[in-house]
């Protein structure tokens, strides 16, 4: 069997919290995972999860008053929360590349779609003016915009929500970073145009030897597109492994409840939903978040938070009924 490669993203034990009134919200609570150099690791749950908290966590951008308060972020061989803030500034757009969940918001409505490209690459110093102008309009033929050399020189409002998708793409692959975060990515894009957006993050992954950390709440583009899932609730990671081994035989009853609450059942049949609602990130349940939903819930399960257990290659669950001490026979059956 070769050998596994390298991991390019390290993170460890990350904790992000904020403020409120009613008592500090913690949205990232203890997360530990790893990206491997060239591979997919698709992020999912639902909204409120901590996901894109994660994200903007891992390249230190997390807004005031929140702030990471606890563990390790090894990129390339340094502990990202150990940077100043100028050491950082060289890490974001040359290390990590990042698609923002809305470009509408994202990119300047008075600058040019191809100025925020040329801003990328000047500020790097990755090429002069003219050369960084010659390679947007590259970068924009290669994100598949008809007519580069006319559209660099349009202003954001003037283009469709997938071409402002492609433009954030480009940006995010400027300076030919070795790993891009793609927060949500085909949020708010017909049915159509999501295909399209994910088949170009496929091929721009492959044709740029890239690493990509992928967030969604959609499990049919985790599907599509990654070759490892990490599931969270309520700021935890409760599930991690291998895509098709996670979606083949799911171990925690969070991830069950996803995968049966995907339409494509018989027609005129009922949804399956997950039964309640995400707990507050202030007050949680003292032990499993996810005890007052999970169909399979046990005394024990208030008692303690749940560590992470292997259930598998690669694939391990944060759920009692696996632990070697607690485990059932037959728990899900």
């Amino acid at each position: 069997m070769p050998a596994m490669p390298d991991p390019l993203l390290v993170v460890e034990d990350l904790t992000t919290r904020f403020p409120t009134a009613a008592g500090p919200a913690t949205a990232v609570n203890g997360v530990s995972f790893e990206i491997r150099r060239g591979e997919t690791l698709g992020l999912v749950g639902e909204s409120g999860s901590g996901k894109s908290v994660t994200a903007f966590s891992l390249i230190r951008l997390v807004q005031p008053p929140g702030e990471i308060v606890g563990g390790r972020i090894w990129f390339q061989g340094r502990d990202l929360l150990t940077l100043s803030e100028d050491e950082m500034r060289s890490v974001r757009g040359a290390g990590i590349g990042f698609v923002f969940q809305e470009p509408m918001a994202a990119l300047n409505p008075v600058m040019r779609v191809g100025d925020h490209i040329i801003e990328a690459l000047t500020v790097h110093g990755l090429a002069s003016h003219r050369e960084a102008r010659t390679r947007a309009v590259e970068l924009l033929r290669a994100v598949r915009i008809v007519d580069p050399e006319r559209r660099v020189d349009d202003y954001p409002h003037q283009l469709s929500g997938g071409m402002r998708q492609r433009v954030m793409l480009a940006i995010a692959l400027a300076c030919k970073p070795p790993l891009v975060i793609a927060d949500e990515p085909t949020t708010a894009l017909d049915v159509t145009v999501q295909a399209q957006v994910l088949e170009l993050l496929r091929d721009m992954k492959r044709e740029f030897g890239i690493s990509l950390l992928l967030i969604t709440h959609d499990l049919g583009v985790i599907a599509e597109t990654a070759d490892r899932v990490a599931v969270m609730y309520a700021g935890r990671i409760v599930e991690h492994g291998p895509v098709r081994e996670v979606f083949r035989a799911p171990a925690h009853p969070y991830t069950r409840g996803l995968l049966a609450s995907i339409p494509g059942g018989t027609a005129g049949t009922r949804l399956q939903a997950i039964e309640g609602t995400v707990p507050s990130l202030v007050a949680l349940p003292p032990g499993c978040a996810f005890e007052p939903r999970c169909p399979y819930r046990e005394d024990e399960c208030r008692r303690a938070v749940p560590r992470m257990t292997p259930v598998g290659d690669a694939h391990g669950v944060r759920c009692i009924l696996h632990e070697p001490e607690h485990a059932r026979t037959g728990a899900f059956a």
